[in-house]
């Protein structure tokens, strides 16, 4: 689907504009989970993930279409099929690639499984070459890129953190 269309579902994300560069903006999210709500929480790799970053910060180059600044609290949205294709990129072309390897390897030495490992290390690295030039050109990367969405005016910028040396505060 395009973005043109009615049934277009957009995953949204909020966050804060830490830098402009042009015509771009660096944004930046914490990860949120909704883990706590679900069922399969301790089955699930984004649960995992979750517990390991801890509500880490990430942060994002987006087109500054919304004449954002530094400070502003914005949305940021991609489209669910652009998530589902990116994420089938990453995960499901490398990991393809290094079982087409190993099968081959072990295919064409039958039981040498040095040649089933050195097939699949040889089919990852052909994996991560294809999503190299894949994701390479233009036209595609800014098709799996995040968009700016708009200045979300609802949301409150939390004032900054002031931390003092220990002596100041204990006399």
């Amino acid at each position: 689907m395009d973005r043109d269309s009615e049934a277009w579902i957009v995953i949204e994300e909020k966050g804060t504009v830490v830098a402009v560069s042009d015509d771009k903006i660096w944004v930046q999210t914490i990860r949120q989970s909704t883990c706590g709500s679900c069922s399969a929480r301790k089955g699930c790799g984004q649960g995992v993930l979750a517990r390991m970053s801890d509500g880490r910060a990430n942060q994002v180059r987006v087109h500054n279409t919304c004449g954002a600044t530094v400070g502003d609290p914005v949305v940021l949205g991609i489209g669910e099929s652009q998530l589902l294709r990116a994420s089938l990129l990453v995960y499901a072309l490398p990991l393809g690639a290094l079982l087409t390897g190993s099968l081959t390897g072990a295919g064409l030495w039958p039981g040498q499984d040095l040649a089933a490992i050195i097939g699949g290390g040889l089919g990852l690295a052909a994996g991560f070459l294809a999503l190299k030039l894949l994701t390479g050109k233009a036209e595609e990367a800014a098709r799996l890129q995040p968009a700016l969405l708009r200045i979300d005016v609802n949301q409150a910028v939390p004032e900054p953190l002031v931390v003092h040396q220990s002596s100041t505060l204990n006399p």
